[in-house]
């Protein structure tokens, strides 16, 4: 099979999430990618968390080099002459200080795309900064966005959904930019940044503040229409998140809870909107009707109410914990998951996938993890490099 990226030689010089992420993401699509570690040990998450370490970097080669020593960032460059694509995610200058900034590699390859994923950026004030993700996610307001109470203290998305985003939109615009290249021979660098990524998961949001100055506010479970069907709600046996956002839905929600008076009821809702089946529905008295509904859903069943409501065409979930979801969707067939194996060594690592499929030629389903250092030989032969001079640069630690 002809994978989308075959061709494609991609250096990694990236750790922990962001990334490793976006070359996954490239190594899967058919690119060749070659993952720089140091020598002494590989990057943080190698040994601290395997089988996520095996899950970002499964399928790619491993070349195990010191950059911090001359002889290591001058066969990078030479590396970069046979690369199309260079990712770096350390602070900017970090690696500009050994010789491998874009200028450096521009002057090696003319049309590489480099890409340089960092917290804030690379140019302003705060670019020097170090950052994770729960710091952007305070900096950016989307701790102050999460939960129910405007005085509540503020509440992280519980995983690194901001690091995971970031990786999504370098491999985006990496692809993009080689796209281009392709077209008219330009080279590219692209700066993807974890503050510019955390304001495009909420990009509704911070369009509607700086269009019309309008500042969010915490709904809690609630949906983003603002409906007074789309909540989350307590059942006899658990919680039921709805979507009945438009007047449609809304009135069949009420039916399956044989409450249809209330779509008569104009103390309660804008009838005259919703009679009109203009938008979404909008309450009159959302404390007063969120109570009715909320008596409604605590008399049924969870699992009942799921399956009746999107009988009738009304989105709805019940709350699932993650391992619950996964573990039912294995077992059943409500979901067409393409999971992918990753081999690490005596483990086998199992993940849902990449984010979607192809119809024609299916992506690769196995790959194996590179022990640290794998590819160092035959990497470094293809440079020209013989077995006395990679002896050498074995002895001085440069490589390994």
């Amino acid at each position: 099979m002809t994978q989308p990226l075959n061709g494609v030689r991609v250096i990694d010089m990236s750790h922990v999430i962001a990334g490793p992420l976006a070359s996954m993401y490239l190594a899967q699509l058919g690119a060749e990618v070659i993952k720089i570690e140091p020598p002494d040990g590989g990057e943080v998450m190698r040994n601290s968390q395997s089988a996520g370490f095996a899950a970002l970097n499964a399928g790619k080669r491993s070349l195990a080099v010191d950059i911090r020593q001359p002889e290591g960032a001058e066969l990078v460059r030479q590396l970069a002459r046979t690369a199309d694509v260079f990712i770096e995610n350390f602070r900017p200058g970090t690696v500009a200080r050994h010789g491998l900034a874009y200028e450096d590699l521009r002057a090696c390859r003319p049309d590489i795309v480099y890409a340089s994923l960092s917290g804030y950026g690379q140019q302003g004030e705060w670019s020097g900064r170090g950052a994770y993700d729960h710091v952007i996610q305070a900096l950016t307001g989307m701790m102050m966005m999460s939960g129910d109470d405007e005085a509540a203290p503020p509440v992280k998305v519980g995983f690194p959904v901001v690091d995971v985003a970031v990786g999504m939109l370098g491999a985006l615009s990496i692809t993009a930019a080689l796209h281009r290249r392709q077209a008219c021979g330009q080279g590219e660098h692209v700066d993807v940044s974890m503050v510019q990524a955390a304001l495009m998961l909420m990009y509704p949001k911070v369009n509607a503040f700086l269009t019309e100055g309008e500042a969010p506010r915490r709904v809690g479970n609630r949906g983003y229409t603002g409906s007074p069907g789309a909540d989350t709600f307590r059942c006899a046996d658990g919680w039921l998140s709805t979507a009945a956002n438009t007047p449609a839905q809304f009135r069949a929600l009420t039916e399956v809870l044989d409450l249809p008076g209330l779509c008569r009821d104009d103390a309660l809702l804008d009838l005259a909107a919703f009679e009109g089946e203009r938008g979404f529905v909008k309450a009159r008295d959302a404390q007063r009707l969120q109570q009715v509904l909320q008596q409604a859903f605590a008399a049924q069943s969870a699992a009942a109410m799921e399956a009746s409501l999107n009988a009738r065409g009304v989105p709805a979930a019940r709350v699932r914990s993650l391992d619950g979801f996964l573990t039912e969707v294995a077992e059943g067939g409500q979901l067409a998951l393409p999971a992918t194996r990753y081999q690490a060594g005596d483990q086998q690592v199992r993940t849902a996938g990449l984010g979607f499929c192809y119809r024609h030629e299916p992506l690769p389903q196995q790959a194996d993890l590179a022990a640290l250092g794998r590819d160092t030989q035959a990497l470094l032969h293809e440079l020209g490099l013989d077995a006395q001079a990679l002896a050498a640069l074995q002895a001085a630690g440069v490589v390994r």
